[in-house]
């Protein structure tokens, strides 16, 4: 007896069944991130967290949908080696690292003061390359930093200014401060910190040169030393302003800037899009919207310092 043929479509539907549950059967690609920071994780855990936050938010948690590789600049080869999908940096010399070591790559910044300037993007509305994510507008903050230390020191004259020159944008930032300075009749003593053993040298030279208020400018040498920072300046009896709340937290006087948390949590939104096929040429670069100014009434109280009524009203946050 002959065996009835087997209808060709019939055939063609068990093959495309075969080829379902075959494609079902293979694991899904687990995105992989590439996050570069110059200050260690243990003095900047809280943008981490704020970072895997915004990733949460949209859907992604660390080792389970998603993979962040962690690592310093240095090593920002490395992570061009593991093929990873997006590179997040925290700051300029981070971008930098990542710029150098990739053209095909999307880099996603956390923080840049300028990122025009330093070469990161062509225009902030349409970034042209494989860079995008968020400015933070630090250059453009530290006269008002200058101004507040004024107001909480009404003849203050002399201003001892920490930074790190090899730090991209301080320079800007270092340009606006002395315009500011200009205007508010004070003299600035740029001390300059490249290791942390600079760090108390900085101080004795703010004391012989007289220095009668500290602003600290940002940097991974300082952020990486807060609490020595802000124990010395008490020791001096320096009243200081710093650029992030950290260093309040730590026991500084003042602070003014962006919310550094902020803006990690927002740049988990550029890692989305573009694991969703956006490119970062066509994401502009998001400019802050909010700011805080917070300041310490214990630091205050330690160097016998009294915040006028009037800028404790301005504060954001109030430490007592």
């Amino acid at each position: 007896m002959k065996r009835a043929a087997v209808p060709s479509i019939l055939v063609v539907v068990v093959l495309l069944a075969f080829g379902v549950v075959a494609e079902a059967q293979q694991p899904k690609k687990i995105p992989r991130i590439g996050h570069l920071s110059e200050t260690d994780l243990s003095h900047a855990s809280s943008r981490a967290e704020a970072f895997r936050q915004g990733l949460r938010e949209l859907g992604y948690v660390e080792g389970k949908n998603i993979v962040i590789e962690w690592r310093k600049p240095a090593l920002a080869d490395e992570l061009v080696g593991l093929k990873v999908d997006v590179i997040v940096t925290s700051g300029s010399n981070t971008t930098r690292a990542a710029k150098e070591a990739t053209s095909t790559i999307p880099i996603v910044m956390t923080q840049d003061p300028d990122p025009i300037g330093n070469g990161f993007v062509a225009s902030l509305a349409r970034p042209g390359g494989n860079i995008t994510g968020l400015s933070n507008l630090n250059r453009e903050l530290g006269g008002k930093r200058l101004e507040l230390l004024k107001e909480v020191v009404p003849k203050l004259f002399r201003v001892a200014v920490f930074g790190t020159s090899t730090f991209l944008g301080n320079a800007q930032n270092l340009r606006e401060i002395e315009l500011a300075a200009g205007a508010l009749g004070v003299k600035l003593q740029h001390l300059d910190v490249l290791d942390p053993k600079d760090i108390e040298t900085a101080f004795r030279e703010a004391s012989k040169g007289r220095a009668e208020a500290v602003l600290v400018v940002g940097g991974p040498v300082l952020s990486n030393q807060q609490t020595q920072v802000v124990k010395l300046a008490a020791k001096s009896r320096l009243p200081g302003i710093y650029s992030i709340r950290e260093y309040v937290e730590a026991g500084g006087l003042m602070s003014y800037g962006v919310i550094t948390t902020d803006l990690d949590r927002r740049a988990a939104t550029y890692v989305d899009k573009i694991l969703k096929g956006a490119k970062p040429a066509d994401l502009p670069v998001e400019q802050p919207t909010k700011f805080e100014f917070v300041i310490n009434l214990k630091a205050a109280k330690q160097i016998g310092l009294t915040i006028p009524p009037n800028v404790l009203a301005r504060a954001d946050k109030v430490i007592k």
